[in-house]
């Protein structure tokens, strides 16, 4: 999910079962990337049904996407991930005129979504974010601070 107005592109490893389940980006409840992302843009996005929040990021300059295209995992760990296919990132990002920002959600996405940029990763600023999963056993002040360092890329379309 990302358009021609995407600044930020999020990028996480592979969807969950209940975000398969549901065909809806971080739909787990444990999972805090909506209430991350909603401290980032200001906007109450968990209160939001799923469409809208989709619209409220795209609004702001914010795509999300996911690195591996399938893969073999039982569960939802990222650490159970095998077999993975790489998505064309590099095609993807060249599609998104105004891209500024690549933003790993956690540390498999990093890794994956590195390799897949390779020296093109040098084009755009590149952040790894500690992952918004709740498997991440990282206290939730310390994500938020993490996370809150997308303002400065979003810095002109947050007042929006």
């Amino acid at each position: 999910m990302a358009d021609a107005r995407t600044r930020l592109l999020v990028l996480g490893s592979l969807p969950g079962r209940a975000s398969l389940a549901a065909q809806e980006y971080y739909a787990n409840p444990g999972n805090g990337f909506w209430r991350l992302m909603g401290a980032v843009t200001g906007v109450d996005l968990p209160a939001l049904p799923y469409a809208a929040r989709l619209e409220a990021l795209l609004a702001r300059g914010i795509g999300l996407w996911d690195v591996i295209a399938h893969a073999q995992r039982s569960g939802s760990l990222d650490s159970a991930i095998r077999d993975p296919a790489a998505r064309d990132l590099a095609a993807m990002a060249d599609a998104l005129p105004a891209l500024e920002t690549i933003a790993f959600n956690g540390r498999t996405a990093e890794r994956i979504g590195l390799r897949q940029l390779g020296e093109d990763a040098a084009r755009w600023r590149v952040l790894t974010l500690l992952s918004s999963s709740g498997a991440c056993a990282v206290p939730g002040a310390v994500k938020h601070a993490d996370w809150m360092r997308l303002r400065a890329c979003l810095a002109p379309t947050l007042s929006s």
